[in-house]
């Protein structure tokens, strides 16, 4: 039953990440973490986010921008292997305490960044990717942050989607290599990945055909709902 309810949060989840972009993580995490306990429920993720992100470089390969992808992928990659080193060393309670504190802090910070009508040089993607991949490492996901860097550097709809995914795909390589190379990577958890990440890579494809369709104002309610609602039961859950 448990692996019933997470394959179905993971395809509605990956339906959500391939329309707006983010999404999946938030969506997984509190059902991850009451599944299989915080510190599983990180590297369980990480193996089933590169399959999701690796859904939607497939559907849109055609449109990635590498230049842009490279710059971010060049300091977000040891930045994430930083931050998952920082993440094994600190106790499961503090990790759910850190992802739901994280979440619903994201919904100003999102906000405030999309209210300033800035332009990100490929300099600045790199200097941004450190600080994300870092934070990536340590919290799972910070989709909602990158999702306004990677539109302010004049990426949008189908360019945007692969272009984020595809420094995504990096980023998790790299925390799940640092997963591995600390012992962090059972055969359960990754068992667990792989099947959750199936869900999340047929989800991707699925919304290929509504990428297009929703509308400015729709996009931010539900990234602002999703992330509120993640972090306040993740909050919960390191309160029981």
């Amino acid at each position: 039953m448990e692996y019933l309810l997470v394959l179905s949060v993971g395809l509605v989840a990956g339906v959500l990440s391939g329309v707006i972009g983010t999404g999946s993580s938030m969506l997984l995490m509190p059902v991850l973490v009451m599944s299989f306990g915080p510190q599983q429920a990180v590297p369980i993720m990480a193996i089933a986010a590169i399959m999701g992100n690796l859904g939607k470089v497939l559907a849109w390969w055609r449109e990635i921008d590498w230049r842009a992808c490279g710059a971010y992928c060049a300091t977000a990659v040891p930045g994430a292997a930083l931050g998952v080193r920082t993440l094994l060393a600190l106790p499961p309670h503090a990790v759910e305490l850190a992802l739901g504190v994280f979440f619903v802090a994201m919904v100003p910070t999102r906000r405030w960044l999309a209210r300033r009508a800035i332009r990100f040089t490929l300099l600045q993607l790199a200097l941004i990717g450190g600080v994300v991949g870092f934070l990536t490492g340590i919290v799972v996901s910070t989709g909602p942050i990158t999702v306004p860097v990677f539109m302010s550097y004049g990426l949008i709809k189908g360019a945007f989607l692969a272009t984020e995914a595809a420094g995504s795909v990096a980023v998790y390589v790299a925390k799940v290599a640092v997963f591995r190379h600390f012992g962090a990577l059972p055969p359960s958890v990754v068992f667990s990945g792989l099947i959750i990440g199936s869900a999340l890579m047929t989800g991707s494809f699925a919304a290929r055909h509504i990428v297009l369709r929703m509308s400015p104002q729709t996009f931010r309610l539900v990234v602002d709902g999703l992330i509120l609602s993640s972090g306040l039961s993740l909050l919960w859950a390191a309160g029981r």
